[in-house]
């Protein structure tokens, strides 16, 4: 008792922060419920977040989760709240135990598949379609039938604020994807990308067989 008095005399805002979680826990408890999804061991919610699934579609959340949606729950300010967005009754996003997301957003036409202690930056953005067809005479048939690949996300990966990682990517355990990032292909495990199109600045443990 004696540290968290501490804590909140030091950091006062952490103090308003928690009173405002425990307060707002009930209403987000609820509309995760309305949603089917279920309730993991652990969780800290800093806000409501938003809620797109597809009815037929599969949202699993693993315990220990942390989201921070609300722009006083972090100093890099969220600009909206956590998304989670499944566009078809088939889609999956399934996130592991012990992972951190700052107004991120999350969406599956096909999967999201991230592993356990991953951590996502504020405003980074995992999509696995490109929502709209590129060529404009299929845009015209059928807007929202663009391509779309799996993206799965394995253990320990960092994801640095504003990045973005696009379809079809694999992100190896222990990587780290610096702020602003473009990702359009794989990263190895254990390296450090950077920039648009993201490109290695450390390498990592290949995956690959020796030729």
């Amino acid at each position: 008792m004696l540290d968290v008095m501490k804590e909140a005399i030091a950091a006062p805002w952490k103090a308003g922060n928690e009173l405002r979680r425990l307060g707002a826990a009930p209403w987000i408890r609820l509309a995760f419920s309305m949603h089917g999804v279920r309730w993991g061991r652990g969780w800290r919610i800093f806000g409501m977040p938003t809620l797109q699934l597809h009815r037929g579609s599969t949202l699993v959340l693993g315990d220990g989760l942390q989201l921070r949606s609300w722009p006083s729950s972090n100093p890099l300010t969220p600009n909206h709240p956590v998304v989670f967005a499944t566009r078809s009754a088939q889609a999956v996003i399934r996130v592991g135990v012990d992972c951190g997301f700052t107004g991120a957003t999350l969406v599956a036409a096909e999967r999201i598949e991230i592993g356990d202690r991953v951590l996502v930056g504020a405003n980074a953005t995992i999509i696995d379609t490109d929502f709209h067809p590129l060529d404009p005479v299929r845009r015209r048939a059928s807007i929202n039938a663009g391509a779309s690949a799996p993206i799965v996300i394995e253990d320990d990966v960092f994801i640095g604020m504003n990045a973005l990682v696009l379809k079809g990517v694999r992100l190896g355990t222990g990587c780290v994807v610096g702020a602003g990032s473009v990702v359009t292909e794989d990263v190895d495990p254990g390296a450090t990308v950077a920039g648009n199109p993201a490109t290695v600045t450390r390498p990592g443990v290949s995956k690959r067989e020796p030729s």
